[in-house]
């Protein structure tokens, strides 16, 4: 699957993730260690405000801009950005400055599909909302995090050591445990 169509499913999943989130939940704890939704979402708006302008050829903003007041609102505004510059003509040929080396435009619009459909099941875990991308989606996620994940980004601590994921568990669940998130079962 062409990773721009890969991020054109996941889009309205995270989407819908993201527009259910009410300001109370922002200090919930996640299943990302150390992040609160708050934190994942800071995380996902500094990530894609970076690699908008990668994949536009232009350099990083500054972190001094810092980050929005509302990461809610935030965070759609940078995701927008980003998918914008993803479909931009001769994105996913740039070579993307990513935090673990230069990466191939193509390969790195992999890895922010990765992001974002991991991150959504964080916040969604979190505040006990359904989440449930399309299968095709969480496949060819699946395939390329299982050929992309080396050990050296395990250790750099870019994503835990696997975990196991229960009996009967969601294609989804499988993923987010191959990258190092504890998967519980509930009764559903």
């Amino acid at each position: 699957m062409h990773p721009l169509d890969q991020l054109d499913q996941l889009g309205p999943v995270l989407g819908g993730v993201v527009s259910q989130i009410r300001s109370d939940q922002l200090d919930q704890p996640t299943p990302c260690a150390d992040f609160t939704v708050r934190g994942v979402l800071e995380h996902m708006i500094g990530g894609a405000t970076a690699f908008a302008a990668g994949f536009r050829g232009e350099p990083a903003p500054s972190a001094d801009l810092g980050l929005p007041a509302d990461p809610i609102a935030g965070v759609g505004q940078a995701l927008t950005d980003l998918i914008d510059a993803m479909h931009s003509p001769g994105a996913l040929d740039r070579t993307i400055a990513a935090p673990f080396g230069d990466v191939p435009g193509d390969a790195f619009a992999r890895f922010v599909v990765l992001d974002g459909l991991v991150h959504g099941w964080d916040i969604a875990t979190a505040l006990g909302q359904p989440y449930e991308p399309p299968d095709e989606l969480v496949a060819a996620v699946d395939g390329f995090a299982r050929e992309a994940i080396v050990p050296a980004m395990r250790e750099a601590e870019m994503f835990a050591a696997p975990t196991d994921a229960p009996a009967g568990a969601t294609s989804i669940e499988q993923l987010v445990a191959f990258t190092g998130r504890a998967v519980e079962r509930t009764n559903r």
